[in-house]
């Protein structure tokens, strides 16, 4: 009987084991992500819930983090040294002089549209204004530069 239970254990453990592995390579075989809600928000227009695939490649994500932490310490001249020097000029001083007035507290990704060779990401934000703090969204574009993703637009709304 006790050999009989063990041999029970081993399968169903393997089971798992085959269930997990399938699991996995299903999702490698996914997009960025898995569903969006019908449902949406009436102002933004936005999915009320985004089902993010927990395996997706972050490298793309990476640089709008960057920008946005950089944006809440103050460096938003230094980021966006970049765009003083061409056509972005006036839209940079807008955009620091902005960040300074609302700084950022916290935020978090809720959407990401891949649009080949542009990846839009779409954060929940939160500011503050004086003594108060009020929820924005904002989004930052990505793309590829020479092998390395860069963000190449900030988009907020003061």
């Amino acid at each position: 009987m006790a050999v009989q239970k063990k041999w029970i254990g081993l399968g169903v453990g393997g089971l798992l084991v085959l269930y997990a592995l399938g699991t996995l390579i299903w999702l490698a075989n996914q997009p960025p992500i898995l569903s969006r809600s019908e449902q949406k928000d009436p102002l933004s227009g936005y999915p009320l819930e985004v089902r993010f695939n927990p395996i997706r490649d972050r490298s793309p994500e990476k640089p709008g983090d960057e920008m946005i932490t950089a944006m809440q310490q103050g460096k938003c001249p230094q980021e966006l040294a970049d765009w003083f020097k061409d056509y972005r000029r006036q839209y940079a001083v807008f955009i620091c002089k902005s960040e300074e007035q609302h700084p950022l507290v916290s935020w978090s990704l809720f959407d990401r549209e891949d649009e080949p060779p542009l990846i839009i990401l779409h954060y929940h934000v939160t500011r503050r204004d004086g003594q108060s703090t009020y929820p924005e969204d904002l989004w930052v574009t990505t793309m590829q530069k020479d092998g390395r993703w860069v963000a190449t637009k900030y988009g907020a709304l003061y």
